[in-house]
């Protein structure tokens, strides 16, 4: 587990929090007026709250900006003997809300921290204020949710190389070692920005992933699609109307391998037919990295337009 007050060169100098509430040591920022609107941002593979940083800087000037670190990433525990599957994560996600009595919630959420967050949407609809998915899907009961997934699964090299190795036994050693693999795990993914990439940078993304045992987080996000065990949240009819009458804005990099907007956009239109849809040219997946400036000016124009 990475040092709770590591900050990589003080490129990461947010005060650290813990909670215990969702059965583990759960690590989170929580930077900004204790009184403003909460964002609640959530990341996905293989991240952590460090892809926030830029916008912790730039909206906690005006916004309560809480960043948790899901089970078995960043500077949160990974513990033996619990399953990493998306449910889990949606469970341990309600607990770590509810203790911190989390109300009127905008949710920030990119790549598998938008499955997630509209989980957590789902169980407790009156809580959320807005939905802001960058490159992140929004499932919410579509019928065509299964159908798009497995057809972007079929473009996208990420989920080939997850069901090929998971089918011939080199999965779970490859992600056993992703604090050596995590440079060309996040290339596989997609980011455009070279620029970006430092041996401070490098070191802050392979930090949670030492070890073995370190590496259950970001290992059960790929075994779980590989094997079917991730299970979405479904909403029941009075979560699935209040949802979409919340404001929405979808922030799509155009260059992602892994989650192609073509199979994706059309799940968010579907809950939020009149939100905004923001496509960015040359952008990739980790879209937080390569045009940080870009997306944090999206958001707060969102969030001062509703």
């Amino acid at each position: 587990m990475i040092p709770a007050n590591e900050t990589f060169a003080g490129t990461f100098p947010f005060t650290p929090h813990f909670t215990d509430a969702p059965g583990f040591r759960m690590h989170y920022v929580d930077e900004g007026p204790r009184d403003g609107e909460v964002l609640l941002c959530l990341h996905g593979e293989p991240t952590w709250g460090y892809l926030f940083r830029h916008l912790i800087t730039t909206l906690s000037r005006t916004h309560r900006v809480i960043v948790p670190d899901h089970m078995g990433f960043g500077k949160s525990e990974t513990p033996e003997g619990r399953s990493y599957w998306l449910q889990d994560h949606v469970v341990n996600l309600e607990a770590f809300a509810l203790a911190l009595g989390l109300t009127d919630i905008t949710l920030v959420m990119h790549d598998f921290g938008s499955l997630a967050g509209m989980g957590f949407a789902a169980r407790h609809p009156n809580r959320i204020r807005r939905i802001i998915s960058a490159n992140g899907p929004t499932p919410f009961g579509q019928p065509d949710l299964v159908d798009r997934v497995m057809a972007n699964a079929a473009v996208s090299p990420w989920f080939q190389w997850i069901i090929k190795t998971e089918a011939d036994g080199t999965l779970e050693p490859v992600l056993n070692n992703l604090g050596f693999n995590i440079l060309s795990t996040l290339k596989l993914n997609g980011f455009e920005n070279n620029a970006v990439i430092t041996d401070t940078w490098l070191d802050a993304y392979g930090a949670p992933f030492a070890t073995a045992a370190e590496c259950f987080g970001a290992l059960g996000w790929a075994k779980g699609f590989a094997t079917g065990a991730h299970q979405f949240e479904t909403p029941d009819p009075a979560a699935d109307r209040a949802i979409r009458n919340k404001p929405a804005l979808a922030i799509w990099g155009e260059a992602d391998r892994t989650l192609h907007a073509e199979h994706f956009l059309p799940l968010f239109s579907a809950i939020f037919p009149s939100a905004r849809i923001e496509r960015l040219p040359g952008v990739g997946h980790y879209c937080f990295e390569d045009a940080p400036e870009t997306v944090s000016g999206l958001i707060a124009d969102f969030l001062r337009r509703s």
